[in-house]
């Protein structure tokens, strides 16, 4: 090596000694090409040159600095003179910045694969994890999960409405327009402002709809949109993106979900943006139930809730219906089933 062009005049006093028992004398000390050589100050004769790379420092972060020519030297070396200092200390980090480091490449390669492992960790696993979760709960399970999410709607909209005749009407609407033995249909008094799906398949209604004066297509207009994004967007897989990962972890570990860790999402549930439902599917739909589009389509262009093509020809229109949605019986007991409520 050769010494720091900046320090290639360096020279300093110190304090050596030969031997651990012999006496201290003052010297000269110059920061050589590679050495320290030490010199008396008064014949300026060379009494020991150190090799600066094997100099080693006994005493690091006290001054005056104690420096030895080895581990094992019996020399000593003190020096006061701080530019001294900084300029062995120099050599010293220069060399170790220069010093192979075999294990260095694994420490940056593992370093990288622990960072990629946290990164998958943070980013995809809690996502993947809530994905599988939703998807493989049975439907007995998903269903008491839409019966807590019910339950702390109540706080916000109140209990279901309800009386004998109509829930004998919701269920015939639901076996309607949805086939025997489909979700449970339900309307409630305050707080909801459109047709949404539980965790479940159970559909809850505003009381507007049930009490609307438009005809019974209408109601099942809305009731088939509700399915198509539920089937789009699963609502327990939305229900447990709110809830976390830890309580999807315990729900996939136990089958168990408590009361209170669907508490608060009512708010959420309540005020969740709609994604558009494409106009094939729901086309698909209102045949496949055999329900007329046209007083639906009709009603969604007169609110603005959607953008429809009414000109010239209703792109929703399906046909005449296959059987009414409801007889007026029923229809009438469906107005009134939250008849009693504020």
């Amino acid at each position: 090596m050769t010494a720091l062009p900046e320090y290639q005049r360096l020279e300093s006093t110190g304090l050596w000694r030969a031997s651990p028992d012999g006496q201290r004398r003052e010297v000269l000390v110059v920061f050589g090409d590679a050495t320290l050589v030490i010199s008396d100050t008064r014949t300026a004769a060379a009494l020991a040159h150190w090799s600066l790379p094997a100099v080693i420092r006994l005493n690091p972060g006290k001054r005056p600095a104690l420096f030895a020519p080895g581990a094992e030297a019996g020399e000593e070396l003190e020096i006061e003179d701080a530019t001294m200092i900084a300029a062995i200390g120099k050599v010293h980090r220069l060399i170790e910045a220069r010093r192979p480091h075999p294990g260095r490449l694994r420490q940056i390669v593992l370093g990288a694969v622990l960072a990629l492992l946290a990164a998958f960790a943070l980013f995809w696993l809690p996502g993947a994890l809530i994905r599988h979760t939703a998807a493989i709960l049975p439907a007995p399970k998903r269903d008491d999960i839409g019966a807590l999410v019910l339950g702390d709607l109540a706080r916000l909209t109140g209990a279901p409405c309800s009386t004998p005749e109509g829930d004998a009407a919701l269920a015939r609407l639901s076996a309607r327009v949805l086939g025997p033995g489909q979700a449970a249909i339900l309307v409630l008094p305050t707080g909801l402002d459109s047709a949404r799906v539980l965790p479940g398949g159970r559909i809850v209604l505003p009381r507007v709809m049930a009490e609307s004066d438009a005809p019974p297509e209408v109601l099942a207009g809305h009731i088939l949109t509700a399915r198509l994004r539920a089937d789009r967007e699963d609502p327990t897989r939305a229900l447990l993106d709110w809830a976390g990962l830890g309580t999807a972890f315990a729900l996939l570990t136990t089958g168990e979900m408590s009361a209170d860790a669907v508490h608060g999402y009512a708010e959420t549930f309540l005020t969740q943006p709609f994604a558009p439902v494409p106009a094939d599917p729901l086309i698909a739909a209102f045949r496949q139930a055999g329900v007329p589009s046209s007083p639906y389509a009709y009603a969604l262009d007169q609110t603005g809730e959607a953008t429809l093509d009414l000109i010239e020809t209703d792109p929703f229109r399906s046909g005449p219906a296959a059987a009414p949605v409801l007889v007026d019986g029923d229809w009438v007991a469906l107005q009134g089933i939250c008849s009693g409520r504020p």
